[in-house]
């Protein structure tokens, strides 16, 4: 996104001066002040942590730096297969870990106020909250009171962890996510509350890094909302790596020990650990911010509910990221808070469609989906055709010694319109873009099928499985 003067403005329908004041710093709300400034708006972001807001500080930067971590770890488990021996035990210093983990979203937070700065961004530091749909209010942390006059108003406040009343987080044994960094040492066993995105993906990750893992699952298999075939192979390589998982295992609470954690489940059984994280969701962090009374409607869960162009109920409010509960991944934040912006000041703009959204859970296979799943699409009784070819035909896989994956493509059986499509494979995260786009573009399985690739290439099953697909459309029937 390239700069803009203070003084310029893309459209002239935008009257120089409209006041925009952003509740929240996160990807919603930095990259709608950079939209809005483009368009020529006065823009203030009220933020109370950081700039960057939970996705940078505490969230998505550092879980994935970690990750990124462990991954180097879990890449080793190859080395004997391809003829590298290891010539030593590796061990893991948690502290320097962590503190490169801090270090890299304290700077990326840095960079992004640098930019809001350079583009003429006024950034508040406090607690914000509407005073009516026009005035926000923000208390600085040493008390003092600032009033903002705004035309536009963006609420992009986030969530934070959702926490259980029999196991409240100390920050130092029962842990939330946000938590975790602060640890020094290697839990000796880590107990994992909780098999969705986030309780897989940590659960894997410190694993990797050498802790003894339990991993405890509600539902009957991991990662429930996701892909069964992906789930179910991830749920097999955690089995295969020596991490215990509970399924059907309900936590009813957990308390410290002397020494450690006990987390009691809903059917008696307890299990030991040094340390407990809970992975059990988010709740919007909208309270306490007059957003009710000034007209703006939250679902029962607390969400603010919102349209396709992030409106509110409330004229000239707007909202976008987690706190509206649409989806919770940075990217749908930003393109959030970009819509609004581009609406609230009359530029173009296409509303949110959840259905090119592309998505990734980054565990060891990562798994990325977009477009519609095999789940809607049977559910919706939509026909459709599919294909899934195993990573461990694939060669480059072979010469990487890659063995746990998959691509899996779902195309309409007449039309051939690439419907959706999972892969479940090392860098999951870049190979899923070619079928985004073919989902973005409404690409026919024949228009993949005859795209060049590299040989040898993990892409190359991408081509491979659509062409697969040609085999079962039938134009006309």
């Amino acid at each position: 996104m390239s700069a803009v003067s203070a003084d310029e403005t893309t459209d002239p329908t935008v009257r120089d001066g409209h006041r925009v004041v952003i509740l929240g710093g996160g990807p919603g709300g930095y990259e709608a002040a950079l939209v809005a400034r483009r368009l020529g708006a006065q823009v203030t972001v009220v933020e109370r942590h950081g700039l960057g807001g939970a996705a940078v500080l505490t969230d998505v930067v550092p879980s994935k730096t970690l990750i990124a971590t462990a991954e180097w770890l879990t890449g080793s488990e190859a080395a004997p297969e391809l003829g590298v021996r290891e010539a030593g035990r590796t061990d893991v210093d948690l502290a320097a870990v962590n503190a490169r983990v801090l270090a890299l979203a304290a700077a990326q937070s840095a960079d992004i106020r640098a930019r809001l700065e350079r583009e003429g961004a006024r950034i508040v530091t406090g607690d914000g909250r509407l005073d009516g749909p026009g005035r926000v209010v923000v208390r600085a942390a040493e008390g003092g009171e600032t009033v903002l006059d705004a035309d536009t108003v963006l609420v992009a406040v986030g969530a934070t962890p959702r926490t259980l009343p029999t196991a409240v987080p100390d920050g130092e044994r029962i842990l939330t996510w946000t938590q975790l960094y602060r640890l020094d040492a290697l839990p000796r066993r880590l107990i994992v509350v909780g098999s969705g995105v986030t309780g897989a993906e940590f659960a894997g990750a410190y694993h990797a890094l050498g802790c003894d893992v339990v991993l405890v699952s509600s539902r009957e298999r991991v990662l429930p909302g996701e892909d069964e075939d992906a789930a179910a192979l991830l749920e097999g390589v955690f089995r295969g790596r020596g991490m215990q998982v509970m399924s059907r295992s309900r936590a009813a609470g957990a308390e410290r020990t002397a020494d450690g954690v006990v987390v009691t489940l809903a059917d008696g059984r307890v299990v030991e650990g040094s340390h407990v994280l809970l992975a059990v969701g988010a709740v919007p962090a909208t309270a306490g911010l007059g957003l009710e009374e000034a007209g703006v409607a939250l679902s029962p869960s607390g969400h603010v509910v919102v349209d396709k162009v992030s409106r509110t109920t409330a004229r000239g409010v707007y909202a976008a990221g987690d706190c509206t509960g649409v989806l919770p991944l940075a990217s749908v934040a930003a393109q959030q808070g970009r819509i609004a912006m581009a609406h609230a000041l009359g530029d173009a703009v296409q509303p949110l469609r959840l259905g090119d959204v592309a998505a990734n859970i980054f565990t060891s296979p990562e798994i990325a989906t977009v477009g519609y799943s095999e789940r809607q699409l049977r559910e919706g009784g939509v026909r459709f055709v599919a294909s899934t070819l195993p990573l461990a035909r694939n060669p480059r896989a072979k010469m990487l010694g890659m063995r746990d994956g998959f691509v899996k493509l779902f195309a309409h059986p007449e039309a051939g319109v690439v419907l959706g499509g999972v892969v479940v494979s090392p860098r999951a995260s870049e190979l899923i873009f070619p079928i985004t786009l073919a989902v973005a573009h409404r690409l026919t399985v024949d228009d993949v099928a005859s795209a060049f690739t590299i040989y040898p290439s993990l892409s190359g099953s991408i081509a491979e499985g659509a062409r697969v697909l040609h085999g079962q459309v039938s134009p006309g029937l």
